[in-house]
């Protein structure tokens, strides 16, 4: 496998839906699925299963629910529309991936945008995609460079030693090294016939090396550029938050429960789930400011810090983003994870509460924090009921492995690393050999 890394991108394309074909635009996306939700890779719309190099697609009516909850900061409620988001994270860049559903979709893509202003149906569908592309406010990827044909053989390369590998134990550790000889000759001959692929990654784009570079640097050169500033104006801007902690407006019922089971009956049809949720940003320049600098940090830590597997200290999301809408004053956030969803948000509370304080106390409504990172989520009621209230449920999902955690992945990975190696110790042939 190498050094060489094949980068992975989002995207997310918002159109507003024409007032009077919501209705016709949510039965068409109905007839692509298969399960509540969840897409079919061969439907007639959109074959997700087509596109080697997609990861996860999603199309959701953005349809705020919440929208008034902003007059409780004195603010009339505004007249936004209703949005189609279409979104996806893919192998390359999210231009290329982009292009390419344009050219191998088009018909259905054009049956789905035909509900949006401003699309012509005859129109050139990949320039209309291109200018309807959002830039994302923060992006995270679990595992930068395991791309979904990589995922899919070293599945396949699992199932193919598992089925060769004795349940009993092995008796001695010289068993154990005949025995992974043995696996590795298998391997080759069944790659050789073109049973199993074991390709190699492609090399790394020099562009996003360069790229990755550059955003490197400047961040932390823009920080200390502006840290004089933040410094004189720290005492100023510090009153500023105690008191908008101190009085913005905690609005946290239960979901209503009819929503609460739309939500739940697209869940839980697989080991991964998905999770859509928007809101309005709270008013103000302070908050705008303060949301856009805290998007812009934590896009960084994970672009250069949490690319092997973890978010913090989360281990469950395979890609996540923020993304703002509306002149930042809505905000998107969408994530797949595995497991269920109230454990999803166990997760975050028990490991990284202070971390949903930093990316979502901005949002109206949210439970009171102090200080930025503390109370906030740590108030478990409030907090889900917050979340539920402000997430969508997601009309069509597409997921390339179902059936595969990122635990699986993980130990897919660590298989066909461990085979790769030209010699192991004892010790290391058993422990490799209990992947299996």
């Amino acid at each position: 496998m190498g050094d060489a890394v094949t980068p992975q991108s989002q995207f997310m394309l918002v159109a507003q839906v024409t007032p009077g074909r919501h209705r016709g635009l949510r039965e068409l996306l109905k007839t692509m699925n298969s399960k509540p939700g969840m897409a079919d890779p061969t439907n007639a719309v959109l074959p997700f299963g087509q596109f080697e190099r997609l990861h996860f697609a999603r199309l959701v009516v953005l349809d705020d629910p919440t929208l008034g909850d902003i007059e409780a900061h004195d603010v009339p409620r505004p007249s936004l529309p209703v949005y189609l988001a279409f979104i996806g994270s893919c192998d390359g860049s999210a231009g290329e991936c982009i292009a390419d559903l344009a050219r191998r979709a088009d018909t259905g893509l054009r049956r789905i945008f035909m509900h949006c202003d401003g699309f012509n149906a005859d129109g050139d569908l990949l320039a209309w995609m291109q200018a309807h592309q959002y830039r994302l406010a923060a992006n995270y990827i679990n595992w930068v460079g395991r791309t979904v044909r990589q995922v899919k053989e070293e599945s396949a390369l699992q199932r193919a030693l598992a089925a060769k590998v004795p349940r009993a134990s092995l008796a001695s550790a010289t068993q154990a090294q005949q025995l992974r000889r043995e696996l590795i000759d298998f391997v080759d001959a069944e790659v050789s016939a073109g049973r199993l692929g074991l390709t190699p990654s492609e090399p790394t784009p020099l562009r996003w090396q360069i790229a990755k570079f550059l955003h490197l640097v400047a961040i932390p050169l823009a920080g200390l550029i502006l840290l004089p500033f933040l410094i004189v104006l720290s005492p100023l801007l510090i009153f500023i938050l105690r008191t908008k902690e101190n009085s913005d407006a905690e609005i946290c019922p239960p979901p209503d429960r009819a929503a609460l089971l739309e939500l739940q009956h697209l869940e839980d049809h697989d080991v991964t789930n998905q999770y859509t949720a928007f809101g309005s940003v709270k008013p103000g320049v302070f908050r705008r400011w303060l949301v856009t600098v805290l998007l812009v940090l934590i896009d960084y830590t994970c672009r250069h810090v949490f690319t092997r597997g973890f978010l913090a200290r989360v281990q469950t999301i395979h890609f996540a983003f923020w993304a703002f809408l509306d002149d930042k004053r809505r905000l998107v956030f969408t994530s797949n994870y595995d497991g269920g969803h109230e454990a999803y948000m166990d997760d975050f509370i028990n490991k990284v509460t202070w971390g949903l304080n930093l990316a979502f106390s901005h949002g109206v409504g949210w439970p009171r924090t102090r200080w930025l990172v503390a109370r906030g989520a740590r108030i478990e009621n409030k907090f889900k009921h917050y979340q539920r209230r402000h997430q969508l449920p997601t009309q069509v999902w597409y997921q390339a492995y179902p059936g595969l955690a990122l635990v699986n992945l993980k130990r897919n990975q660590r298989i066909r690393e461990g085979l790769e190696l030209a010699h192991v110790t004892d010790t290391q042939a058993q422990a490799w050999l209990q992947l299996l």
